[in-house]
C-alpha cells in the first residue's frame, strides 16, 4: 500500500522536517480505459502531465471527490477499484502540508463533457491516453526535469509514486 511522505530533503537533501497540520485534503489517482491506458492530465501552459485528482469539498468523502474529480477532469463516470494509500507532501519553505488519498478506478463507457475550472483551462488542461510505460517515462523525465520548481517537483514525485504502486498492483492482477 502507498504511504509516502515527500519532504524538502527530497529536493535539496537534509533530514526530513514534518509540517503538523494538513493544509488542504485531496484525493487523486489512477484512471484506466477499457484500453488498459492510463488517464493522463496533460497541462500545455507549464507542459508537465499530472493524474486527475483535486481537493475534498466540505462533507465529502475522499473516494467520492475522486470520482467527482475524474468526472470533471476527464468527462468520464468511473468505477471504484482500489484504494491505494496516501501521499503526504510537507512543503516547509510554503508551511503547506498536503495530505491527497490515492486511487485506482476504471472509467466507463461513453465520454461527457469536461468542466474544468477557469484556472484548469488557462493551465490547458486536457486528458490524454497513455500506456502506463509511456506515462511512467513521461514522468521520469519530467521529475528529472523540475528540480528547480519546487511546487511543480512535489507534484511530480507524488504523480510518479502514485504510478508505481498502481503499476506493481495492475501486473500482480494481470491487468498488464
Amino acid at each position: 500500500m502507498l504511504n509516502k511522505r515527500i519532504t524538502d530533503s527530497d529536493i535539496g537533501g537534509g533530514s526530513p522536517e514534518y509540517l503538523e497540520t494538513v493544509s488542504r485534503y485531496a484525493a487523486r489517482g489512477i484512471l484506466i480505459n477499457n484500453e488498459n491506458q492510463i488517464a493522463m492530465m496533460y497541462m500545455s501552459a507549464l507542459d508537465l502531465y499530472k493524474l486527475p485528482g483535486g481537493g475534498i469539498e466540505e462533507g465529502e468523502s475522499a473516494g467520492t471527490a475522486f470520482l467527482r474529480e475524474i468526472r470533471e477532469e476527464t468527462g468520464y463516470e468511473a468505477e471504484m477499484l482500489k484504494e491505494l494509500g496516501f501521499v503526504e507532501e510537507h512543503k516547509n519553505r510554503n508551511g503547506f502540508l498536503q495530505y491527497s488519498y490515492c486511487y485506482l478506478a476504471k472509467a466507463c463507457p461513453g465520454m461527457g463533457t469536461a468542466s474544468l475550472t477557469e484556472a484548469e483551462r488557462q493551465l490547458g488542461m486536457s486528458i490524454q491516453w497513455m500506456t502506463i510505460e509511456q506515462a511512467m517515462a513521461v514522468m521520469e523525465k519530467a521529475v528529472s526535469n523540475s528540480k528547480d520548481n519546487y511546487s511543480s517537483y512535489f507534484m511530480l514525485i507524488r504523480e510518479q509514486s502514485i504510478l508505481q504502486e498502481a503499476a506493481e498492483i495492475l501486473k500482480e492482477e494481470g491487468l498488464f
